[in-house]
């Protein structure tokens, strides 16, 4: 008996008797038959496999859902596929843990796919109330075997039935970097379920405006932000993409702050960094920053216009047949530009020093899909010197970031943080920008904040 095992028995002792284990198992209405229908994302999934399976002709591939994560003792997080899983089979949300997917090659050509799972354990099994991780007694009713087949359109067997797969031959590493590469161009499916997650996120984003007045008042106001942020994802979505940034005020200027545990002052600038992930596990990333009184100070203007014509400035750049890193550069020289002529920027003995990277060192773009930075397994020169095709999409990002103890920073500016962040679609001409609905004018936003706080 392992440690776990030995404190769950401890904690709560079960009778072992043949009786018990008879009256748990006996009386239990049958299930009713529930409708079943191929997932949406089923018909794209297999045309991903097929590309796949092209890339490795007579080479096994397995593809694992990954299992559970324990939180804390016996309590585990809730579960996430892997995101190469869910894009080879369409499934979401929190199916399914310990699943495999394994790919077979065929005689001749192609490869033959079959998904293990861990069948449901219902009533008539010691497991239906035994077992807290996969006994419906604990987790409720889960998809059948046939069940997922029917919504998958994949052979299904009980992962029992795994035959014995040397890892180490299959070219694991491979199959990962094929897939993010796979990933950059987006099909029709994964589009919309970005549109919705943009959607989705720019309305959680209008009702963290109209609890800025509380947010003002509690000690812990940016708490107040990242929980209604991360509840409107819950309600409209599987869960947040990634840990809402909620920054105010001099936080602004620490680039991941997700602490959140900082008051929201009126003066102060809100930098809300957030998306919504919905079911199919597609995810937003939106950054506004906008001013907690509804107002912008000068200073804060300011350097907002600055911020906002970077961002033009990479919206103007990014076309198809352009460098992904261009769209980076066009930003950059606005940065460099403007801080130079406030007489920020001092004067450097190389040229290559770039010393305005102090006040933005990030890059201004990554994909997006069903990871928050996707595709970042894929081969350097085919993210950050790839080209851009119609159907990428990725975020238009860039920030100025005055830290309270810059030295070098005008005294007026420390402390401010601005970052403006899109979601943008490329398409055959230029980009749609995903997010538009969400105002970036400073005069917009200040109209967008009255209009939600009458």
């Amino acid at each position: 008996m392992n440690d776990k095992e030995e404190t769950n028995r401890s904690r709560a002792t079960r009778p072992t008797s043949a009786e018990f284990k008879d009256f748990m198992g006996s009386r239990w209405a049958p299930h009713e038959d529930i409708e079943v229908t191929r997932i949406a994302a089923a018909p794209y999934a297999a045309r991903r496999r097929e590309r796949l399976s092209a890339l490795f002709p007579g080479e096994l591939i397995v593809v694992p859902a990954g299992n559970l994560k324990v939180r804390s003792n016996d309590t585990d997080y809730r579960f996430r596929p892997t995101t190469d899983f869910t894009y080879l089979t369409g499934l979401g949300i929190d199916h399914e843990p310990g699943a495999i997917l394994v790919m077979q090659p065929r005689e001749g050509e192609g490869h033959e796919a079959t998904l293990y799972l861990i069948p449901p354990v219902g009533p008539g099994h010691e497991g239906f109330y035994s077992d807290a991780r996969s006994g419906e007694f604990w987790i409720g009713r889960r998809p059948s075997l046939a069940d997922f087949t029917a919504m998958t359109g994949i052979a299904t067997k009980p992962l029992s039935d795994l035959p014995p797969i040397r890892l180490a031959a299959h070219p694991r590493k491979k199959v990962r970097v094929a897939l993010a590469e796979m990933r950059f161009v987006k099909d029709e499916y994964e589009v919309q379920q970005l549109r919705d997650a943009v959607d989705a996120t720019i309305a959680g984003f209008e009702r963290v405006v109209g609890v800025l007045p509380r947010a003002i008042a509690h000690k812990r106001g940016e708490r107040v932000v990242e929980a209604t942020f991360d509840g409107h994802a819950r309600e409209e979505g599987n869960a947040v993409g990634y840990e809402t940034i909620a920054a105010s005020g001099p936080h602004a200027t620490t680039l991941h702050w997700i602490s959140n545990t900082g008051q929201v002052r009126e003066g102060d600038l809100l930098l809300l960094d957030a998306g919504v992930e919905v079911e199919s596990l597609y995810t937003a990333d939106i950054t506004r920053t906008f001013p907690v009184d509804g107002t912008f100070s000068p200073a804060q203007r300011r350097v907002y216009e600055v911020v906002l014509e970077a961002a033009d400035a990479a919206f103007a750049a990014a076309k198809p047949g352009v460098r992904f890193l261009d769209v980076h550069f066009a930003a950059m020289a606005v940065i460099e530009r403007r801080l130079t002529e406030w007489g920020i920027v001092p004067e450097a003995d190389d040229p290559e020093s770039k010393l305005y990277r102090r006040w933005m060192v990030h890059g201004t773009s990554h994909h997006l899909g069903l990871d928050v930075h996707d595709c970042s397994e894929a081969k350097a020169e085919l993210y950050r010197e790839g080209i851009l095709e119609p159907g990428m999409v990725f975020t238009i990002e860039p920030g100025l970031y005055f830290q309270e103890g810059d030295l070098v920073a005008p005294e007026e500016l420390r402390g401010i943080g601005i970052r403006i962040e899109d979601d943008v679609l490329v398409t055959e001409d230029g980009v749609e920008n995903l997010s538009a609905a969400l105002p970036r004018d400073p005069d917009a936003i200040e109209e967008w904040m009255r209009r939600l706080r009458r």
